[in-house]
């Protein structure tokens, strides 16, 4: 039986995907300066959030991903929310997206003859939890139940609540990854798995890209597997190694290509001078089949992935 996802994908050949939340609410001057994170604002001021997914579908989004990457149960329970709340404020992530597309597709949507977008679930990992960077390292390890125990009723109440297909993005480790996959399979949800990578042959926590495609295979509810939230100037080798070992379409949204300065707390140009959107042909020729941005792009850049993607 085909999905939404699968009917979308087979029309369309290529999708375009939004773009981060987190940075782009900084961009507008919001304080993120905190564990929650984006997740903060769930809370705090949900309009932003719903209206920044709203700017990405103008730009032509065809898939708007939740502010729930760094919305746990257990991060909001440290914060001081009860686990009432918590989920409610996670069931508020995937319904903000809802309502934004509702809106826009009602005002602008079906005019330019647009598909109707798709609404997915993010899942960050373990590592985001953690707000010590660990999902750039991998530097954790859980065994199967105690990532269950983290992932499961986020993914429940995100389904529960209307999402289409789930991301689970910026996974520094396989484990964590497999881990996830069993359970969206066993919901019979539609997913796509995206790492981050140390090099173009190894995600973070050391596994070879070949070892992450073998480990995969065969997950009926997987749809997609790529890389995100990594230095774009890697990103189309990454292309070229994902498909020596998996036909799955390969969806990719890297960063700007600028370089965060921790001590500073600031962001610097990319170090060949090469921005984002200077790229995006190059992974498109490389085979990438879905786009977007992460840290520090902005609609502006999903635009220009939008036009890329007509002119083909």
């Amino acid at each position: 039986m085909m999905s939404r996802f699968d009917d979308l994908f087979s029309e369309n050949k290529h999708l375009v995907l939004d773009g981060p939340m987190g940075t782009e609410l900084e961009r507008r001057g919001y304080d993120v300066n905190d564990a929650l994170w984006s997740a903060r604002f769930l809370a705090k001021d949900p309009s932003a959030i719903e209206q920044i997914h709203y700017d990405y579908l103008k730009a032509g989004a065809d898939i708007i991903t939740c502010a729930s990457y760094q919305a746990s149960i257990p991060g909001f329970t440290k914060a001081g929310y009860t686990e009432k709340e918590a989920e409610e404020l996670i069931a508020r992530s995937i319904r903000l997206v809802l309502d934004a597309r509702n809106k826009w597709w009602s005002e602008e949507g079906r005019e330019p003859g647009r598909p109707y977008p798709l609404a997915a679930g993010d899942i960050g990992p373990y590592g985001a939890y953690l707000a010590d960077g660990s999902e750039y390292t991998g530097a954790y390890e859980l065994t199967e139940a105690e990532y269950r125990d983290f992932h499961l009723r986020r993914m429940e109440i995100l389904k529960d609540n209307g999402a289409d297909i789930f991301a689970v993005e910026t996974c520094p480790r396989l484990d964590e990854a497999v881990a996830c996959a069993k359970m969206l399979d066993e919901l019979g949800s539609d997913y796509w798995i995206s790492f981050t990578f140390r090099d173009p042959r190894h995600i973070s926590d050391r596994t070879d890209i070949e070892e992450v495609c073998r480990r995969l295979k065969g997950f009926s509810h997987l749809k997609a597997i790529g890389v995100n939230c990594t230095p774009p100037e890697i990103v189309a080798a990454i292309i070229a190694n994902y498909k020596k070992y998996t036909d799955l379409p390969i969806i990719v949204y890297p960063n700007s290509g600028e370089v965060y300065d921790g001590g500073s707390k600031t962001w610097h140009g990319s170090p060949d001078g090469l921005c984002f959107t200077d790229r995006l042909p190059s992974w498109i020729e490389a085979g990438a089949g879905i786009v977007g941005g992460c840290c520090r792009t902005g609609p502006s850049d999903i635009r220009r992935v939008a036009e890329l993607f007509r002119e083909e």
